[in-house]
């Protein structure tokens, strides 16, 4: 069998999460409706995630919380001939399940699973930029056994073992219909394409279990003022042996490619998807004995993400490498929440998140449509019984900021043609407008006693 040696770290779009990059910020149903806050709130349960060290001032036995948000995402392109063009995405079910129990009165222990980075993007087979992505869809579970402590009163700390894995099921156009048509001329083969893509790729992988760790400490400034800080650490996904499939837009496209891309199909791959690491700061105010404001400020450690290599084992096929600069940049996100007991079965959630993008806008791919992000959000919980919460909220995301954005790859055909001693030039720029937004109901229920 081929192989396939590939960084997919740039193939994992996040359009269907409610951060840049590929990071879910969808992970609970009452913490979004406060803008995704936590990191200086006493959660129970849901601290497992937000900061591991808000479970040591949990008052009850048992707390359970679970839920899921259905993520409705959407982006439209507009090239600079004024065409237009659409995602055709499906939803996406991003979900969390936490657990706590008391040990004694200074230390708690819990268990979660949640899916903290994922993404669903579809720009359908023969759109503008089939070449650098038609389909994406990224799938990572984390397991996370804690522990927390509190040492006085007023101070905690957590920690948590992140047990992370997940899939990767991708397709892209290896071929565009133009540069196929000028390779069908030099044959004398009288077709053309036009715009259809006439020949993808499919990839698709497992990754093997990737460990890393979540840790914590809070503290009780006052009796009204918490601070909190924690920190997720980076984890590398790694695809051992993953499949690749080519197909052809028809029989023609196969007869005249197939001499030339035939050996990528059914080869193995294998592949690393960086997860970076997270540090949020923040701070909760209670204002009354209803009033609670909180302020998170969280930092994505991107920079991790530096370029995509595409490098084929098989001599034949080093013409049709690629090596792609992405150079992702550290970035910010600023959230600010606030809740309200409306009365002592009901509460009431507000919340506003400014995400700053990773991507530079020179090397700015169609399958990660990042820009400045802008999230509003609304929530609620309603306790029908005393020990029972149900949480409901909505997100909505906007991207910000105008402006054309830029692309330049090596087309395959092209180098080809360029190497035979063709006067082509194989580097193509992919140029347009994004306008990706977003709409993240979501509903949870906790129980504790």
């Amino acid at each position: 069998m081929k192989k396939i040696s590939l960084m997919l770290g740039a193939m994992l779009v996040a359009v269907s999460a409610s951060a840049e990059g590929y990071q879910v910020n969808t992970l609970s149903a009452r913490q979004l409706g406060m803008g995704h806050v936590g990191v200086a709130m006493k959660l129970g349960a849901e601290s497992e995630h937000f900061n591991p060290a808000g479970m040591a001032f949990m008052d009850k036995t048992v707390d359970i919380s679970a839920g899921v948000t259905a993520t409705s995402p959407f982006c439209t392109v507009e090239m600079t001939d004024g065409s237009k063009w659409e995602t055709s995405n499906k939803v996406s079910t991003p979900l969390y399940l936490y657990s706590a129990f008391r040990i004694y009165d200074n230390l708690k222990v819990g268990v979660s699973l949640n899916t903290p980075y994922g993404s669903s993007i579809n720009w359908t087979n023969d759109w503008a930029g089939a070449e650098l992505s038609q389909r994406v869809s990224l799938k990572t579970f984390s397991l996370q056994p804690t522990v927390a402590w509190r040492i006085t009163d007023r101070i905690a700390v957590g920690a948590g073992l992140m047990i992370a894995w997940g899939s990767v099921d991708l397709d892209k156009g290896l071929v565009s219909g133009a540069s196929t048509d000028m390779l069908l001329a030099a044959q004398g083969v009288p077709y053309t394409f036009g715009n259809t893509t006439p020949a993808s790729v499919n990839l698709k992988g497992t990754a093997k279990v990737a460990l890393g760790y979540n840790v914590g400490i809070m503290v009780d400034v006052t009796k009204n003022l918490t601070v909190g800080a924690s920190f997720r650490s980076k984890m590398m996904a790694k695809v051992k042996a993953g499949d690749a499939r080519v197909s052809y837009a028809n029989e023609i496209a196969e007869t005249v490619l197939e001499s030339k891309i035939g050996l990528i199909n059914s080869a193995n791959f294998k592949a690393e998807m960086p997860m970076p690491y997270v540090l949020t700061f923040g701070a909760s105010y209670k204002f009354s004995p209803r009033l609670l404001l909180a302020l998170d400020a969280q930092l994505t450690g991107w920079n991790a993400y530096k370029e995509l290599n595409i490098e084929f084992i098989n001599e034949k096929l080093a013409a049709f490498n690629q090596n792609l600069t992405k150079n992702y940049h550290n970035a910010w996100a600023v959230r600010l929440g606030a809740q309200y007991a409306v009365t002592g079965r009901l509460d009431v959630r507000a919340g506003l998140a400014f995400d700053r993008t990773p991507v530079d806008d020179n090397y700015y791919n169609p399958e990660t449509p990042g820009k400045d992000k802008l999230s509003p959000s609304l929530g609620l919980s309603f306790r029908p019984i005393k020990n029972l919460s149900i949480d409901v909220a909505c997100a909505f995301i906007a991207g910000v900021g105008g402006g054309e954005r830029h692309y330049t790859y090596k087309d395959l055909i092209l180098a080809g043609l360029a190497s035979a001693g063709m006067p082509v030039n194989p580097e193509k720029t992919f140029t347009a407008r994004y306008n990706p937004t977003a709409w993240c109901p979501s509903i949870g229920i906790g129980y504790s006693f």
